[in-house]
């Protein structure tokens, strides 16, 4: 039995979604999900649905009973992330769950990016656990940029403070497809993977291609690191979460989310999906 945890979420769904094609039976995949209302379409499907909040201890240890393996994906808000995954973790070994999988970030142990800090601290709790686990350390979703690709195309600016620094982001079902087949083949206990596209792009880059697609000027506003962030704030953006993404940009600058490993092209046995492709894909 698989559990995937966060199974409604933007990721979990596409997790779940790629078990299924893998023939792996919807009676054999758990979705444990805080709301279980909002899994009424993976239960329609064969798929069971177990209550699962990362607050909750005693609901983790019943969503995880019986499991094979469990996919930890990262909780959503930043600040609580450490002692939810803590919850979890906890869980897993209280059940005594055989193999866990955790969603973290590219290169969480040498990286300085500020959000890669509750990562780094769940992946050295998980280390000590005792669980037999592996590390899927991904980078950016390219839905990070194309979720607003059509106001960039607008304005006919992308902004950020990434300089010429590559990003290796790819569509989030890349990042399912690997997590599906780790939880559907063995070896990969005591595994790291840095996760990335095998073609990273600079925002230049990313900037010319909405242009092509849309046929409209579209050029890269490169800002200070503070005017990226208030200008997200001015978007609507909480003034906690603008500052981070701002600093991810600095950690764009500087490499930290770009990755030539190849592990995610061999996780899922093609090449990652292109940023031309996946901006197609957007608009």
């Amino acid at each position: 039995m698989i559990v995937v945890t966060g199974a409604t979420g933007h990721l979990g769904r596409l997790v779940v979604a790629d078990l299924l094609e893998r023939g792996i039976p919807a009676s054999q995949i758990v979705a444990a999900v805080r709301d279980t209302g909002k899994a009424a379409d993976l239960a329609a499907q064969g798929v069971e649905v177990r209550r699962a909040d990362y607050d909750d201890p005693q609901s983790l240890k019943e969503a995880f009973a019986g499991a094979q393996k469990v996919l930890l994906i990262s909780a959503s808000v930043v600040g609580q992330r450490v002692p939810q995954h803590k919850n979890a973790i906890d869980a897993a070994v209280a059940v005594g769950v055989p193999f866990l999988a955790y969603t973290s970030i590219l290169k969480a142990d040498t990286t300085g990016v500020a959000l890669a800090g509750e990562h780094k601290e769940t992946e050295a709790y998980l280390a000590a656990s005792g669980l037999a686990y592996a590390l899927l350390r991904n980078s950016w979703y390219t839905e990070n940029y194309t979720g607003s690709a059509a106001a960039a195309i607008a304005a006919g600016t992308v902004l950020g403070s990434a300089g010429t620094g590559r990003v290796g982001a790819v569509p989030r079902a890349d990042y399912a497809a690997a997590a599906a087949a780790v939880l559907t083949s063995d070896g990969h206990a005591g595994q790291a993977y840095e996760l990335a596209g095998d073609e990273p792009f600079t925002m230049a880059e990313y900037a010319a291609e909405l242009a092509r697609v849309s046929g409209k000027s579209v050029t890269y506003s490169d800002l200070p690191a503070d005017a990226y962030a208030e200008a997200l704030t001015g978007f609507g953006l909480d003034a906690g979460y603008a500052a981070a993404l701002a600093d991810a940009d600095l950690g764009i600058a500087r490499g930290d989310l770009a990755s030539d490993s190849g592990d995610l092209a061999r996780l899922i046995g093609r090449p990652t999906t292109s940023l031309a492709d996946a901006v197609r894909y957007a608009l």
